[in-house]
C-alpha cells in the first residue's frame, strides 16, 4: 500500500511508537491514583510526555500541557474557555469544522476571512480589515485541505499589537512546520497526538497560556474532598483516567521528532510534495491547487477534469494508493475556494513516503486518466 493520506491521521509511525503503547498496557496502572510501583512509573511517563511537549513547543512550564483525545477536544476547551455568546469571532476562511461548530453551538458571530488560498498578503489584508471588529480569533496554522500555510506569526503581532486573544489550531503542523508557544503568544494551541507527532489515535495536547474552563467534571486525584475541579492546570482540564498507554505512545512520537528534527521532516515533506505537484500537473488531466514553496505544507489536493473525485479515490484504492476525497471536513475551506461543489481528492504525505511511492502514484493516476475509468 501507498499512504497518502496522512493529514486524516499517522498510519506510517516509528516502531517506538507501538512499543511504547504495548510496553505500557504490560506496566502502567494509573498515575496519580497510587504510591505504589506501576502507579508511579505511569505518572513519571505522563510527566516526562509534557516535559517533552514544553521542550518541542518551547513552554517554559509543563504544566501549561494537558492532553487531550485530540485536537477538536482541545479546540472545544480553548473556544469555550475564550468565546462567549454575541462575541464576534475573526476566523479564516479554511477553518474546520472543530472550530466552526463549536463557535456556532456557543452563538459567536463569525467574521470570515474568505481569500483564495496561497495568497498570503490578500489574506493579511482582509485580516486587518476585520480584526478590530473581533473580540477574538481562531485560526488554522495550516489548511487540512489545500495544505495552505496562514501567516501566524503577523496574525500574532496584529492580535498582540490590539490585545485581542486568539486560538492556534496546530492539527496540520504540529511536528512538521515549528510551533514556538512563547513566540506567537496564543491564549491556546490544540493540536492532535496522532498526525504529525507520530503518536497513537486517541491522544492530543492543548497548550495553555491562562486560565481554562474544563470541558469534563470529576476526579482528577487531586482535592478528592471538593466539588469544584482544581483551580490549577494541568488537573483543572484532564478529569477521569488519563489514556496512558496513548501517552507513552505519543511519547514515543514526540522522542522521534526530537531526534530527527521538525526541520528536517519539513524538507523532506516538502520535497516529496514538490515532486508530487510537479509531476501531476504535467499530466494535464487534473486541477492542481498548490502555491508557493514557503506556503504549501505537506498536503496537497487536486481535482480531475473529468469525472468525480470520488470515483479517481476510489481507482486509486483499487491499485493500492490511499487518498482521501471529499470535503474532509472543512466545508468553509471549499467555499472559500469555490470547490465545495465537487469536493477534492486530497494527497498528503509523512517523513515516511519515498519519492519512488511518489512517482507510482502518479503513473497510476495517469493510467487511470488515459484508461478512461473515470467517465
Amino acid at each position: 500500500m501507498i499512504y497518502l493520506d496522512s493529514a486524516a491521521t499517522s498510519f506510517l509511525k516509528p516502531p517506538e511508537t507501538a512499543r511504547a503503547v504495548t510496553g505500557a498496557m504490560a506496566r502502567f496502572a494509573s498515575p496519580g491514583r497510587g504510591i505504589y510501583g506501576p502507579a508511579m512509573d505511569a505518572a513519571e511517563t505522563v510527566y516526562r510526555c509534557r516535559e517533552t511537549a514544553a521542550s518541542l513547543f518551547h513552554l517554559p512550564d509543563p504544566t501549561r500541557v494537558v492532553f487531550t483525545m485530540n485536537a477538536t477536544h482541545g479546540l472545544n476547551v480553548a473556544i469555550r474557555s475564550v468565546v462567549r455568546s454575541g462575541m464576534r469571532v475573526l476566523v479564516s476562511g479554511y477553518e474546520h469544522n472543530a472550530v466552526v461548530r463549536p463557535l456556532a453551538a456557543l452563538g459567536a458571530e463569525m467574521l470570515i476571512v474568505d481569500t483564495p488560498p496561497f495568497d498570503t498578503q490578500a489574506f493579511l489584508c482582509g485580516f486587518e480589515k476585520k480584526l478590530d471588529k473581533a473580540d477574538a480569533v481562531v485560526v488554522t496554522h495550516v489548511s487540512n485541505v489545500f495544505g495552505f500555510i496562514l501567516p501566524v506569526r503577523e496574525i500574532s503581532a496584529l492580535c498582540g499589537k490590539r490585545g485581542i486573544p486568539w486560538i492556534l489550531d496546530a492539527a496540520q503542523s504540529a511536528g512538521s512546520l515549528p510551533v514556538d508557544f512563547t513566540a506567537l503568544g496564543a491564549e491556546f494551541i490544540a493540536m492532535p497526538g496522532h498526525k504529525g507527532l507520530l503518536g497513537p489515535q486517541g491522544t492530543g495536547l492543548l497548550l495553555c497560556r491562562g486560565d481554562a474552563e474544563p470541558l469534563l467534571y470529576g476526579g482528577t486525584g487531586s482535592m478528592s474532598d471538593s466539588l469544584s475541579m482544581p483551580e490549577s492546570l494541568p488537573d483543572r482540564l484532564e478529569a477521569g483516567t488519563q489514556n496512558v498507554c496513548g501517552i507513552a505512545g505519543l511519547l514515543a512520537g514526540m522522542e522521534y521528532v526530537q531526534r530527527r528534527g521538525v526541520d528536517q521532516i519539513r524538507a523532506r515533506e516538502g520535497r516529496l510534495s514538490r515532486t508530487l505537484i510537479r509531476e501531476l500537473e504535467q499530466l494535464g488531466t487534473l486541477r492542481v491547487i498548490s502555491g508557493p514553496e514557503q506556503n504549501q505544507a505537506g498536503v496537497l489536493s487536486v481535482i480531475p477534469v473529468r469525472g468525480s473525485c470520488e470515483e479517481l479515490a476510489s481507482r486509486l484504492w483499487e491499485q493500492g494508493v490511499a487518498v482521501r476525497s471529499g470535503l474532509h471536513c472543512a466545508p468553509l475551506a471549499h467555499e472559500t475556494a469555490g470547490t465545495k461543489k465537487t469536493g477534492t481528492v486530497r494527497l498528503s504525505v509523512s517523513p515516511f513516503n519515498t519519492e519512488a511511492e511518489i512517482y507510482e502514484t502518479v503513473r497510476i493516476i495517469k493510467k487511470i486518466m488515459q484508461n478512461n475509468y473515470i467517465l
